[in-house]
């Protein structure tokens, strides 16, 4: 067997153990830092004036795919000079691409804030992780929200990424994750970011649309409670994004809980349908098993990208 499996299969082996290890500490530099400083560069400098839409669609398309490139010849350059040399290379992206270990922590950084040092202190670390206004939520709202946030990340932070390294290698997998970032900082309806974010926001909405269910498909399977299917068919629906509600139901499923509800966004009221109709209770404890699906949704997505590989290397 040639060693074309194994420079696929061991970064993504070593990035996910990386990410399991270390999450997403901050004194390390991070390129997704570089991809906001890139998009901050040309918004400001763009974002005026007319054709406002048609500058923001060059806009992203330019930094994709210059961010392509520079990741395909890096690894093709490495690939052909030092096979160590480039399964070091990718295994630090494929980490720096995940962020489900990061995901959780800042997630239980919450729960363990709001449990130790109060209501006030709950909302304000919560606002470090979600868009919505913090200051009148109450605790279970601050739990749910978590759990929301949680959901959606785990498809868009962890199982998106992993499934474009699946698809189109590291080269993929960065290009989703600018453009993810682009959604995260322009990708709004507000007036400033309306026309000019648009295509960003619609292009995220088209890669994450198979990550998405894929998300929701695995968190019913390895709950064990398949009859969530239904649940999940229904309420699929019940989010603003065309993706967010399918992992999102899921949870809620799972978790037996309801999400959504009277938000306040930038000082606006949104009233989001609800996904689930248990309106009860989180308890502090309960943000284990959080922990455990999202560790076992990614171990399981590993598993099925490295067999899936394997299977076509050996068979095609």
């Amino acid at each position: 067997m040639d060693n074309t499996f194994i420079v696929f299969a061991l970064p993504l082996t070593l990035g996910y153990l990386l990410d399991l290890a270390l999450g997403d500490p901050r004194w390390l530099p991070h390129p997704i830092r570089l991809f906001g400083q890139a998009i901050y560069f040309g918004e400001s400098r763009l974002n005026k004036g007319k054709f406002q839409f048609f500058k923001g669609m060059i806009f992203t398309t330019l930094l994709c795919s210059a961010v392509f490139i520079i990741f395909h010849f890096l690894s093709l350059f490495l690939f052909q000079t030092n096979t160590i040399l480039y399964v070091l290379f990718t295994s630090l992206f494929v980490f720096y691409g995940l962020a489900n270990k990061s995901l959780i922590q800042e997630g239980k950084e919450v729960f363990d804030t709001l449990k130790n040092n109060g209501l006030e202190a709950g909302r304000k670390r919560l606002s470090w992780i979600v868009g919505r206004d913090t200051a009148n939520l109450n605790e279970n709202q601050i739990r749910i929200a978590v759990f929301e946030t949680l959901s959606e990340n785990l498809s868009d932070g962890v199982i998106a990424p992993l499934f474009y390294y699946a698809i189109g290698g590291l080269p993929a997998m960065m290009v989703y994750k600018m453009i993810n970032t682009l959604d995260s900082m322009i990708g709004y309806k507000s007036a400033k970011y309306f026309y000019f974010g648009k295509f960003a926001a619609r292009l995220d909405d088209v890669v994450n649309f198979i990550p998405a269910r894929i998300t929701a498909f695995l968190m019913v399977l390895i709950s064990g409670k398949w009859t969530l299917f239904t649940f999940v068919h229904k309420y699929r629906n019940q989010h603003a994004s065309p993706n967010s509600g399918y992992p999102e139901a899921a949870l809620a499923g799972i978790m037996d809980c309801r999400f959504g509800g009277s938000n306040v966004y930038h000082g606006k009221v949104v009233e989001k349908p609800f996904i689930g109709t248990n309106p009860r209770n989180i308890e502090n404890d309960e943000f284990r098993k959080i922990t455990s699906i999202n560790h076992t949704v990614t171990f399981v997505v590993i598993v099925i990208i490295s067999a899936t590989k394997y299977y076509i290397h050996c068979y095609f």
